[in-house]
């Protein structure tokens, strides 16, 4: 079966864009506009493999969503990239702190972004 990724950005440009980089390489794709809809999203899912957030986002931010994601033992393990514009060392500090496994910044170059998902899916 595909494995299951979890796209989730305010931006449908970059939702649909990223969606369509992992789809063609066989992965399902389900997208999400914040950390809510996400949360939700997830709930309503039967599996996630991974999960590719943004930091800056309306209702509930990246940050709050990995680190919620974190405190559940049922999200603890799943691997959650990080794909934000910001790219300071203090944001990535902070993503990697709360448990993303990766922190890349925007636009991420497809061929990396793919390389980076299926290292972290094994």
């Amino acid at each position: 079966m595909a494995k299951h990724i979890l796209m989730v950005d305010d931006s449908k440009t970059v939702r649909n864009l990223i969606a369509f980089i992992v789809k063609k390489e066989g992965f399902h794709v389900t997208t999400a506009e914040d950390g809510l809809d996400a949360l939700e999203k997830l709930y309503a899912a039967s599996k996630i493999d991974l999960i590719i957030t943004d930091i800056n986002m309306p209702r509930m931010d990246g940050f709050t969503f990995v680190q919620t994601l974190r405190e559940q033992e049922s999200f603890r393990d799943v691997p959650i990239i990080i794909l934000s514009t910001e790219g300071q060392d203090k944001d990535r500090e902070q993503g990697l702190n709360l448990g993303a496994n990766l922190y890349m910044v925007k636009p991420a170059q497809p061929e990396r972004l793919l390389k980076n998902v299926k290292m972290l899916m094994g």
